[in-house]
């Protein structure tokens, strides 16, 4: 992904870019074609010898054509015939965010492999749902993969919406009326280079653009920290359901011996708010003053390779962390159990309601017998005695014992009844998928 934004390389698309327009100006008849041939077969530049000439012309395109004619020699006139410097950069760098999409894209991939596979393998896995950090109902853990793997497919949507967004070019001169060049000019070119013209620019292609692209980024950065931040709260030491991975020979501390952090995750959260930012420049940067000015390109300088490069970096980064994240199902099992059953409420609650309690009732009920079992819980390590005292106060109660009965309340204890529909939502989130 840097090797896109290197100094040379950007050199080499402006090459490319000023070779295929003097080949468009020769099928037009407008540069002999002996000319042509000594620019295809001469035009070079040196990167020290830009930055030279630079220093004096305080203006990088200016300078790149001057080196680039110095290579040619006489022919070297032609260079940049009826084209503005926004004509070369903003085609440039159609064509470099379009490469950064494809490694982005490629990036999310592998992971949205990863993730299905990982979805899959813990497709049956019980485990606590939480909202609010706090025991909600069951789960499986493949659900909760299968989220992860659901939002990155639709990252990889809007990651293929926003390369076709800003893979437009435009040779249109210095106000966009082509007013020294021909359209057919930019057509060639662009083509040649696998654009779009860009059907109406000003000096520039409109910034709208490349804001899309920044913002499709920051999405895709924060749903990278929503994983990794979910990964974070699964190895706290009180909850212990999954971890990173920890290699031979890594210390989680210089003080503690003990320690395993979550410093991949962790990292990635706090990448993710740079990306972020990005994209507030890159908003900035679409009301320019009438048809141009340049206070977007030194922003974009920065935020175009910083934010490829991040969201490269973090995307590779997650795929080793869900590669070989450790999964702990038993100590899932362990969790659901904290709570003594308390997360069977709403089932015991329907099933008064289904029984001709209305639900103010039903939930009145339920209520008192979880809230007295919370007082139990606080006071004991025991989180069999706490189910065992949700059970015994809900059949204190005279209409939860002559409505449902013993038997039928321990039905609604039922973690099968929970998960009966796992394999549908499996069954359609895939499909979507693969379709």
């Amino acid at each position: 992904m840097a090797r896109i934004w290197e100094q040379d390389e950007k050199l080499r698309i402006w090459l490319d870019i000023e070779i295929a327009a003097c080949e468009a100006w020769a099928r037009l008849g407008k540069i002999p074609a002996s000319s042509l041939s000594a620019i295809k077969r001469r035009a070079g530049f040196n990167v020290a010898r830009v930055e030279e000439i630079e220093k004096t012309t305080k203006h990088d395109v200016a300078a790149f054509v001057a080196a680039v004619a110095e290579s040619v020699g006489r022919d070297g006139r032609f260079i940049h015939m009826g084209l503005t410097s926004s004509d070369v950069l903003d085609t440039a760098f159609a064509v470099q965010l379009r490469s950064a999409a494809d490694i982005i894209i490629k990036d999310l991939k592998v992971l949205i492999l990863a993730l299905r596979r990982l979805a899959i393998k813990y497709k049956k896995t019980p485990m606590i749902g939480r909202t609010h950090g706090v025991h909600a109902e069951p789960i499986t853990f493949g659900l909760k993969v299968l989220s992860w793997h659901q939002e990155m497919s639709r990252a990889l949507e809007r990651m293929a919406q926003a390369k076709k967004a800003v893979s437009f070019g435009k040779l249109s001169g210095v106000v966009g009326t082509y007013g020294n060049l021909p359209p057919a000019i930019e057509a060639y070119v662009c083509r040649k280079l696998g654009l779009m013209p860009d059907p109406i620019s000003t000096q520039i292609v409109q910034r709208d653009r490349h804001a899309q692209y920044f913002l499709t980024l920051a999405l895709l950065a924060s749903s990278i920290e929503r994983i990794a931040q979910e990964i974070r709260h699964l190895q706290r030491t009180e909850v212990l359901e999954a971890e990173e991975p920890f290699s031979r020979g890594q210390k989680g501390s210089s003080a503690m011996p003990h320690k395993r952090n979550p410093i991949l995750s962790e990292n990635i959260c706090g990448l993710a708010r740079l990306v972020r930012s990005y994209a507030i420049a890159s908003m900035e940067n679409i009301p320019l003053w009438h048809e141009r000015d340049i206070s977007h390109s030194s922003a974009e300088r920065v935020i175009a390779p910083d934010a490829t490069i991040l969201v490269d970096f973090m995307l590779n980064r997650l795929k080793e962390i869900v590669k070989d994240l450790q999964v702990y199902p038993n100590r899932m099992l362990d969790n659901i159990a904290r709570t003594g059953g308390l997360i069977f409420s709403e089932r015991v609650m329907l099933a008064l309601v289904e029984r001709g309690l209305s639900r103010n009732e039903a939930y009145n009920i339920v209520q008192k017998a979880a809230m007295n079992t919370w007082m139990a819980l606080r006071t004991t390590t025991d989180a069999r005695r706490g189910r065992e005292t949700f059970l015994e106060l809900l059949l204190k109660d005279r209409k939860v014992r002559t409505l449902i009965g013993q038997e039928k309340l321990e039905e609604c204890f039922s973690i099968k009844h929970s998960l009966s529909h796992v394999d549908m939502i499996f069954k359609r989130a895939l499909k979507r998928n693969e379709g």
